[in-house]
């Protein structure tokens, strides 16, 4: 997809935001109607205004007896009408539990297009960015599975381990996909690291996914600098 086109695609979702929310709600209450629990609301119906008289707004307790029987082996009609593919474990910081939440795939292409039209807005203000690579310090976490063998995972590391990621059609960042995907927090950090300085004249930007990241990174690079200098010097990474 080209800038232009990428542009214009959020000039039109945000020129005109009330029909395009209209239009969102009118496809989830089509594709939803018929689940078991908005049937008790809306028995079947799509209509908007139903959806706006009948359905309460309601609290994650609500629904976490829904989630749970998917997550259990019943199937996702119950709750949603698109097969449920992943649970994502939420941070804690709202309640202070994580919670989880049912997703599909659709929501990874939601993504691949936001990442898209955001590389293209930076691409248009920020001259050169586009010319190098990032050195972004994306990490994956250690995931688990519900009864019925569906993963639960924090948002970052269910979309890093999904073919949308992985088939990418931009290879922009400085660490290959195994260092990205790796799961000790300890290695994935120093191979960032590793890469970045090795390939330095590559690099023109730096992402992180939150704030925090960045200085996390700083903070290792003060403690291993010269492990990581030797290991570029000999060609050879630490046993570790």
């Amino acid at each position: 997809m080209s800038l232009r086109s990428e542009l214009k695609d959020l000039e039109e979702l945000t020129s005109n935001v009330k029909q395009v929310q209209d239009d969102l709600l009118e496809e989830i209450l089509q594709i939803n109607a018929n689940t078991e629990y908005l049937c008790q609301f809306l028995h079947g119906s799509s209509s908007k205004e139903l959806f706006k008289k009948n359905v309460p707004v309601v609290s994650y307790d609500d629904v976490r007896p829904y989630i749970e029987r998917v997550g259990n082996g019943e199937p996702s009609n119950i709750f949603t009408g698109k097969t449920i593919t992943n649970f994502f474990l939420s941070s804690g910081t709202s309640g202070g539990k994580q919670k989880i939440f049912p997703v599909n795939n659709k929501y990874f292409e939601h993504m691949t297009f936001i990442y898209a039209l955001c590389s293209s807005i930076i691409s248009k203000y920020i001259d050169g960015v586009g010319e190098g690579k990032v050195m972004a310090f994306l990490n994956t976490r250690p995931f688990i599975t519900t009864p019925s063998g569906l993963p639960i995972a924090p948002l970052s590391t269910s979309f890093n381990m999904s073919d949308y990621f992985k088939n990418r059609p931009s290879k922009c960042y400085i660490s290959p996909d195994e260092v990205i995907l790796c799961v000790d927090n300890k290695q994935n950090m120093y191979c960032h690291l590793l890469c970045g300085l090795a390939q330095r004249e590559e690099v023109v930007s730096i992402a992180t996914a939150i704030a925090s990241s960045l200085v996390e990174a700083i903070r290792f690079l003060e403690t291993h600098w010269k492990e990581l200098c030797n290991n570029i010097r000999s060609g050879y990474i630490s046993e570790w």
